[in-house]
């Protein structure tokens, strides 16, 4: 619910320009398709590690940000200074928030994982000590401690994989804010135009030349045993990691294939 974010700009000082790429790679090739157009948009700088460890701060506004599904929370610390931070679920303005390597297991409250209680869900977590949140970072994402055993602390992800994080890893406490976002509808088309989005048709309605699915009289099937990207390459239901990625080692149990 947007009702509950603050009305108000963003600081100047967490705001960079944006430049659009409409899809494109370095050398100018578009690698992701549909993209283009749009409004402009700011960049804000958002604090996924602990900079102002052991420093509390409250939280003076919610905002919205463009640029992800989450909401921001604006957090003012007592050294004067102001960051942008990831809002979990329930975080409200006046709410004090804190990161420390022990802090009380609170919404919003950062930690190890080594000190975080079993069952409790957090949010924004480390794959490796000092690097900053990578993981389950979108809105009303959380991950479920299961276990803590030495050096290392099992987790089970928003897939339901079951992997193992280094136990000296920080993380959040809580449930990434706005968990309604997947429920919401653009609306119109414009809108969508109005995010980056350009038109997109299925590959069956295209011409044999571009697209594998395309040709045909009416709506005949693909003609294919399986579908195909545009590109010609096996899609859906192929797997796409690596054999041997060295963080294989670090995953207990795969997440379950959706049915």
């Amino acid at each position: 619910m947007k009702s509950v974010l603050t009305k108000k700009r963003p600081e100047k000082h967490l705001l960079k320009s944006l430049k659009k790429n409409s899809g494109r790679n370095f050398s100018g090739r578009i690698t992701v398709r549909h993209r283009g157009g749009g409004v402009k948009k700011m960049y804000r700088v958002v604090d996924f590690g602990q900079e102002k460890m052991g420093i509390a701060g409250n939280v003076a506004a919610l905002e919205y940000d463009p640029n992800r599904t989450a909401y921001l929370a604006l957090v003012e610390y007592r050294d004067g200074s102001k960051k942008y931070v990831l809002a979990v679920d329930g975080m409200a303005a006046g709410d004090e928030i804190i990161c420390d390597r022990e802090a009380e297991i609170k919404a919003g409250n950062r930690t190890m994982l080594k000190n975080i209680p079993v069952g409790t869900e957090i949010c924004n977590i480390e794959l490796q000590p000092g690097r900053g949140g990578q993981m389950v970072r979108s809105a009303g994402t959380a991950a479920r401690m299961m276990a803590g055993e030495g050096k290392f602390a099992q987790l089970q992800m928003p897939s339901r994989e079951i992997r193992k994080v280094p136990a000296d890893c920080f993380a959040t406490i809580g449930r990434i804010s706005h968990p309604e976002h997947r429920f919401e509808d653009y609306g119109s088309a414009g809108a969508k135009r109005r995010k980056g989005w350009r038109p997109t048709v299925r590959g069956t309605v295209m011409n044999p030349c571009d697209h594998p699915h395309g040709g045909g009289e009416g709506r005949t099937g693909i003609g294919l045993k399986r579908a195909k990207t545009p590109w010609g390459k096996t899609a859906m239901g192929v797997k796409t990691r690596k054999p041997k990625k060295w963080t294989a080692k670090l995953i207990i149990k795969r997440r379950s294939r959706k049915k």
